[in-house]
């Protein structure tokens, strides 16, 4: 019996010991979240997606570790509708951001509601510690600034645009900031973004506390800005290329760079065995600006497919399968709940996306078809109206300025929407009206400026 004893003692403390050396508790059970965020990075600019002018063997080589979302909507053509979507999982215009805010308020479309629920503030109820780097672009003052809206830290850009991506100014107005200090960082701001994120990655190598890092780009939006060196390797390459189009490639091929800077840091300091990466874009690609969306028709400001839908995947070892995909329709409202289910979070606040969990750890569950839409609300040619699209199962009926009639498409016959199918006397298309009026309607009564 003693002897039995003194192994059970043993036993045990061998137990305590491999409980402790594997990080077995609460906090290191908890996943960290990585989102990557690009800015205006259309669906046909990623060589997995079949470029065949841009190289981005990092975001390839990540992609093929965990699932592609090949049918991955953002929830505006534009900017800021799409990052306070992704944060919160409600519709933009829910919450008080139809359109882009702008430091300028005569031109501002956007003024997030105060009380909204940002993803970092549940996070932190979890013991999460909660960063954003780079672009912001949902609100210049307090009570919209990251700070007051869960994020623990806040290195980057409070606005909407850099006129440079080396002095980083907007209208001549510095945004960089850490936490509410505006501060004056050297380089080129993918590298500086890049660089404090491995800062923030080396710090969490011994932190038992789970953290949630947003990692938000804003290249390559315009101006189509890359360093020297990336675009002379783009005009050796590809000999004969656009001038316009050669600096986007290299634009991007520098994103993926830093991307692969970025991956490298979190393997090297032990934290890639149980981070939730999610790699996203915020709407299309910019037609004008040299930048592609495959096939699709249409490009940024556009509701058409290339306005729209976006690169997309999630990465986490061991728990999705390498190189799976889900073709099932996904946007960007829906990561919040998606995250919360992972987490076991019940959120008491409104959401108006849907949890993607068991699609994406492959577990078969029957996927109701739903009513979604978008909206983008803008000034100038627009005169401060706005315009919409809306989708049910294959069919989707969408507008690309105020007040003109709807286009009506059946997306899985017809993906590059290249003919519209006759409105007048389809109960279809009248169901879709309907359901974006009433919509519509709802969200009508959120303001949208400071009162």
């Amino acid at each position: 019996m003693e002897i039995f004893k003194k192994y059970q003692r043993l036993l045990l403390l061998i137990c305590l010991f491999f409980m402790a050396t594997s990080g077995f508790s609460q906090s290191k059970r908890q996943p960290n979240i990585i989102f990557i965020l690009a800015d205006d990075l259309g669906y046909g600019d990623l060589s997995y997606l079949g470029s065949k002018d841009i190289r981005t063997p990092n975001i390839d080589q990540l992609a093929a570790k965990g699932m592609k979302l090949t049918n991955f909507y953002a929830n505006s053509t534009v900017c800021s509708p799409s990052r306070a979507s992704l944060l919160s999982g409600r519709y933009p215009d829910k919450i008080g951001v139809p359109g882009v805010i702008r430091q300028n308020k005569a031109d501002s479309w956007g003024y997030m509601t105060e009380n909204v629920v940002l993803l970092p503030s549940v996070l932190k109820t979890k013991g999460y510690q909660t960063a954003l780097i780079g672009k912001w672009h949902l609100g210049f003052e307090k009570p919209n600034l990251p700070n007051d809206k869960g994020f623990d830290l806040f290195k980057g850009f409070l606005g909407d645009m850099m006129d440079d991506y080396y002095t980083h100014l907007r209208g001549g107005v510095n945004w960089m900031r850490e936490n509410e200090k505006e501060i004056e960082p050297v380089g080129h701001a993918t590298d500086i973004f890049t660089g404090w994120t491995i800062d923030y990655l080396s710090k969490q190598k011994n932190n038992s506390t789970p953290f949630f890092l947003y990692l938000a780009y804003n290249a390559p939006h315009f101006p189509i800005q890359p360093p020297a060196e990336n675009l002379k390797i783009v005009k050796e390459r590809e000999l004969g290329i656009d001038d316009a189009r050669a600096k986007n490639a290299a634009l991007v091929e520098h994103v993926d760079m830093s991307i692969g800077r970025v991956m490298k840091a979190l393997e090297e300091n032990g934290l890639s065995e149980n981070t939730i990466i999610v790699f996203l874009s915020d709407n299309g690609g910019s037609i004008p600006h040299a930048q592609q969306n495959g096939l699709l028709r249409g490009g940024k400001q556009d509701m058409f497919e290339g306005g729209i839908k976006i690169p997309a995947f999630v990465v986490w070892k061991n728990n999705i399968r390498a190189g799976s995909i889900f073709s099932g329709q996904g946007m960007l409202m829906d990561i919040f709940p998606t995250i919360l289910d992972v987490l076991d979070i019940k959120q008491s606040a409104e959401i108006d996306g849907r949890s993607m969990l068991p699609s994406i750890l492959g577990k078969y569950h029957k996927i109701q078809n739903r009513y979604v839409y978008w909206v983008r609300k803008e000034g100038n040619r627009y005169k401060g109206l706005s315009y919409y699209a809306a989708r049910y199962g294959d069919y989707k009926i969408l507008q690309n300025k105020p007040g003109e009639p709807y286009l009506f498409f059946n997306i899985k016959k017809d993906p590059y929407e290249k003919s519209p199918l006759t409105s007048e006397g389809s109960a279809i298309y009248q169901d879709l009206i309907d359901h974006l009026n009433d919509h519509i309607l709802k969200s009508a009564s959120v303001p949208w400026q400071k009162e």
